[in-house]
């Protein structure tokens, strides 16, 4: 069975469209990882677990808007045993689902040299991205009680190899892309021509690719493809761009985007005829001093802010939150 390398835009996609049952949609995904400082070498020690006691509230958050978020964790996390503990009552009661997130410098086993680019798991050799996801899931399966279906490469950093990998590992859904961004100055994977649709990683149809969502906003917003790559080196002028309302990417995630930004965006999913809206962070955002995005608890208040005014937004625009469960259903019946 043959698996397209995650890290290359398909050559030609087979599209995957939801039943119009299922109507439109959005999930919130949760990177749910370790504490460490974001602007310090990659190290497998150093780090905390110390915002993982804020899970409580934003769970508490989401089941009072209606919405099962996706837990995508980690080796330190689901090792950590009240963390653990506190994602098994989450999935037992049905408000939650956990999935997988591979930080390979510090997942086991560890035989490489702790680097930038090893950092991205698919950089590593096949055989051992396979023993760390692997050992991964099984961690995930005997601490929560089930399988998980859906995975992230930490980093998003998904290679030649992972698809494959993800389907050995029991992996339904893969949601590694980061469509529109481009990581490869930083050694990680290039996704700025990779579709924002779902779309199926095997002929089988046993793995299916549900991006991130990033749109393009603005007058040039039907050449941003083509025009925001040829200006990575020049920030000034994107942001000149951004402000004068000509081209601006968005992605669906209160980490550096404001809600006003992340209205436009949806109204442009809406418009590309998106069934499923992916929204994403990071679980140290959730306590403040682990993340740029939330220094102190008025960014923390400003992050839910966001979150109460962007659901609010899906309501108005009859965007309604789906499960996991809902997804598979969806796409595997």
């Amino acid at each position: 069975m043959s698996f397209s390398a995650l890290n290359l835009p398909p050559k030609r996609p087979e599209w995957f469209s939801f039943p119009d049952s299922f109507g439109q949609r959005f999930i919130v995904t949760v990177d749910t990882e370790e504490d460490f400082d974001w602007n310090k070498p990659i190290s497998r020690t150093g780090y905390g677990l110390d915002s993982l006691e804020r899970l409580d509230r934003f769970q508490q958050f989401c089941e009072g808007h209606g919405v099962i978020p996706i837990y995508l964790v980690d080796y330190p996390v689901i090792t950590h045993e009240p963390a653990a503990e506190r994602l098994r009552e989450f999935v037992s009661k049905g408000v939650a689902a956990v999935g997988a997130q591979l930080h390979p410098w510090v997942s086991p086993p560890f035989s490489e040299e702790t680097n930038n680019f090893n950092s991205f798991a698919g950089n590593l050799p096949k055989e051992l991205e396979r023993a760390k996801l692997l050992s991964l899931v099984e961690k995930i399966e005997h601490s929560i009680g089930q399988a998980p279906i859906i995975y992230r490469a930490g980093r998003y950093g998904a290679g030649p190899n992972t698809a494959q990998i993800l389907h050995e590992a029991g992996i339904l859904i893969d949601t590694s892309v980061r469509s529109k961004f481009d990581y490869s100055g930083s050694d990680g994977p290039n996704y700025k021509d990779h579709p924002v649709k779902p779309y199926w990683l095997d002929e089988g149809h046993n793995l299916l690719e549900l991006p991130l969502t990033t749109m393009f906003w603005g007058l040039l917003r039907r050449q941003g493809d083509f025009i925001f790559p040829r200006l990575s080196n020049r920030p000034t002028l994107r942001a000149a761009l951004a402000r004068t309302n000509l081209l601006e990417r968005i992605a669906l995630t209160p980490e550096g985007i404001t809600v006003d930004e992340a209205i436009r965006a949806i109204d442009m999913a809406l418009d590309e005829h998106l069934q499923l809206l992916t929204f994403s962070f990071h679980s140290p955002s959730l306590q403040p001093g682990h993340t740029p995005y939330v220094r102190n608890r008025d960014d923390l208040d400003r992050l839910y802010d966001w979150w109460r005014r962007v659901f609010a937004y899906c309501g108005l625009r009859n965007i309604k939150p789906a499960s996991l469960h809902d997804i598979k259903a969806a796409v595997f019946s």
